[in-house]
């Protein structure tokens, strides 16, 4: 069982990092073409991140028999790898209209940013809540 909540630890830090990287690059005006491309890779090693290691918690949960977590720890994965397709295509289009000199991308390449961050943040207060309040 110790473990299964080790396994866990890697994955509180990798969401919980994310999150406050991320908060400061907000003050990025994301129009330019670094701006957009190092939030892009800050988001695409954070979502690779967070599937390696939901994979491993997944699998130490199981082997001990905490369907529960296990489930969870399946969602977390899944979701992460459902946004990295969808988020960084996005951010993949609105880069190319950037450098375009389309003045509205910029605005909606910050609303991505924030909405996946705000996901993270669901996801990590989920995580925790869920640790504290589900009988292990």
């Amino acid at each position: 069982m110790l473990v299964a909540l080790l396994s866990t630890i890697p994955l509180l830090m990798c969401m919980g990092y994310f999150f406050m990287g991320s908060l400061p690059l907000l003050v990025l005006k994301h129009d330019t073409p670094m701006d957009s491309r190092f939030i892009r890779g800050f988001f695409n090693t954070y979502y690779v991140a967070v599937v390696w290691t939901a994979t491993v918690a997944t699998i130490s949960y199981a082997l001990v028999g905490h369907l529960a977590f296990s489930v969870g720890m399946v969602a977390i994965t899944a979701l992460a790898l459902f946004l990295r397709k969808v988020v960084l295509s996005h951010m993949d289009g609105l880069r190319v209209r950037i450098e375009s000199g389309d003045a509205t991308a910029a605005t909606d390449f910050r609303r991505i940013h924030m909405a996946g961050m705000a996901v993270n943040f669901v996801q990590l207060a989920a995580l925790i809540w869920g640790l504290f309040h589900v009988s292990i």
